[in-house]
């Protein structure tokens, strides 16, 4: 069996991904990681930082990003999908730029591999999700964010990255262009893995947050929409009251001690305040949102109402 890790990023240094962390966190049980780097800017060291991993399974893909080619975000998808098609292994163990895994679930994640090799019903591996908020002790566990997803697929060329790449479906005959279609694709058939990916996109210093939301809405929306977007807002991302969010009280993967030790933004959060800010309000702090999350964890044991599931849960 041989299993290969692989994701796309660009301009990871400036943007504070935990890049290096990410690959590094799935290294021992993947047989190489294939990187799609993008054009990244001229002040910007993504390269370095990886190729200062100075390992051989490490390999990285150049490219350049197209927006008007590939626009509303599935230039991520068309990236990943790059990556993915330098892939050797029978599974492909995709991983996000902010997205790490725990060293404690690295045996069970091989071994769901293993069990699961031949049973070819099988297209992918579901994982569960920790969003964390603000900083590395709140996250997010609310109605509207999504609980699990699809992070690992079977090495096959009609299963492709879906939509802005947070998934994927099967699309026999695809003409690698229209990422968003609905017609003609088909859900993964999947089977559940007892791990959590630990995605730290909402944990950055406030100004980098914003470039970092700027940067995703020129993906989705195009430079000019994304720069009048942005015109008028401040310069800093507001979190809102984080003694409102739940308190994560476990251990963090290995692979981010250094970085989460590095945290010096906590002057700059809400940790007392008791009033929503003048602002739109996020999904997690919105009325209707709250009330579900509670009769979710009340009464359903966390299972979410309704929602949107790009997967089929298979019993294995």
């Amino acid at each position: 069996m041989k299993i290969s890790g692989f994701t796309m990023v660009k301009n990871a240094d400036k943007l504070y991904y935990p890049i290096k962390q990410s690959i590094l966190s799935i290294l021992p049980i993947v047989d190489e990681f294939v990187v799609a780097l993008g054009d990244c800017d001229a002040d910007d060291k993504t390269q370095s930082i990886i190729e200062n991993i100075n390992n051989p399974k490490v390999k990285i893909i150049h490219t350049v990003w197209d927006l008007k080619q590939y626009p509303n975000g599935t230039e991520n998808a068309h990236q990943t999908d790059i990556a993915k098609k330098h892939c050797t292994g029978d599974w492909l163990f995709y991983l996000q730029a902010d997205e790490v895994i725990h060293e404690k679930y690295l045996p069970v994640i091989k071994q769901r591999c293993a069990e699961l090799l031949y049973d070819k019903e099988v297209e992918g591996l579901l994982f569960s999700y920790r969003h964390f908020w603000g900083d590395y002790n709140h996250y997010v566990d609310s109605h509207g964010w999504y609980p699990n997803e699809i992070r690992i697929i079977r090495n096959e060329k009609d299963i492709h990255s879906w939509e802005s790449a947070q998934s994927f479906r099967r699309i026999p005959n695809f003409d690698e262009k229209n990422y968003r279609q609905q017609n003609g694709t088909y859900k993964l058939k999947v089977a559940a893995v007892a791990a959590e990916v630990f995605h730290y996109g909402w944990v950055r210093p406030p100004q980098l947050m914003q470039s970092k939301k700027k940067a995703l809405d020129t993906i989705h929306k195009g430079k000019e929409q994304a720069d009048h977007l942005y015109k008028t807002r401040t310069t800093y991302f507001n979190y809102g009251p984080i003694k409102r969010i739940p308190v994560f009280k476990a251990t963090h993967p290995a692979v981010m001690k250094t970085w989460v030790e590095n945290f010096n933004w906590a002057s700059e959060l809400d940790y007392s305040g008791n009033t929503y800010p003048d602002r739109d309000l996020f999904k997690h702090e919105r009325l209707k949102y709250r009330f579900l999350t509670f009769l979710e964890k009340t009464f359903l044991n966390g299972k979410q109402l309704g929602g949107f599931k790009n997967y089929i849960l298979l019993k294995k």
